[in-house]
């Protein structure tokens, strides 16, 4: 059984596709979905509750709200799973065949990211990620995270700061284990395209690079949301 956790902010628009998705893993598997909301002014809340997922409202924050909902999770395993992201159908599998592995207990598991763009800007992003996650095993959020609730109390869980939350808590799966305990899954978690279509793959890119580095050179991530 797992909890799946989804931090949310004004999501109406995409949160009901991500849950139409999960609608479609086996049901027996999921104990909970729990929405994490920031103070959504949209009618997020609503949807999520006439979806069946339960919600809880928490500061802004997607670190905070990540934790949060981690608190909340009565399952040994829990998804972090961002709103306008879904997973494809064969997720619900995956996921079973990696949890019923004991050696997993101390590992973490993530999607192969895809986005929901045809262009051919889309599919290079998604060949560089790809690249990234092979040579450097850097997942970022919107690659989901797969993790066993002891594992993740174990690291100290995700940190309420203002930005890169989650390279943050990769990092220390690494320091502490070492690149092989982050597992790349056989199924495509696809996000959706709208900042690179606004902001242009090649700028809203660049942006990404150099707020990893600054939070990499200990740049306080207060500062760097300003960039972001």
């Amino acid at each position: 059984m797992i909890t799946i956790v989804i931090p949310t902010l004004n999501a109406a628009e995409s949160l009901p596709h991500c849950l139409s998705c999960l609608e479609k893993m086996e049901q027996d598997k999921i104990a909970c979905i729990i929405i994490c909301d920031g103070g959504s002014k949209d009618a997020t809340k609503n949807k999520a509750k006439a979806n069946g997922a339960k919600v809880i409202e928490t500061a802004p924050g997607r670190g905070q709200q990540l934790h949060q909902g981690a608190l909340e999770a009565k399952t040994e395993w829990i998804l972090f799973l961002h709103a306008d992201t879904h997973l494809s159908s064969r997720a619900g599998k995956v996921i079973d065949r990696f949890i019923t592995n004991p050696e997993n207990k101390f590992r973490a598991g993530y999607f192969r990211f895809k986005l929901d763009d045809e262009s051919n800007e889309a599919r290079k992003l998604e060949r560089q990620v790809a690249w990234r996650c092979e040579k450097f095993a850097l997942p970022y959020g919107d690659q989901a995270l797969l993790i066993n609730r002891d594992f993740y109390n174990q690291l100290g869980g995700y940190k309420n700061i203002a930005l890169m939350e989650d390279v943050d808590l990769i990092w220390r799966i690494e320091k502490l284990y070492g690149k092989q305990a982050l597992v790349l899954l056989d199924a495509d978690a696809t996000t959706s395209a709208q900042k690179f279509q606004r902001d242009g793959y090649f700028k809203r890119s660049g942006r990404n690079l150099f707020c990893l580095f600054l939070f990499w050179i200990k740049v306080p991530p207060h500062l760097i949301v300003k960039l972001y």
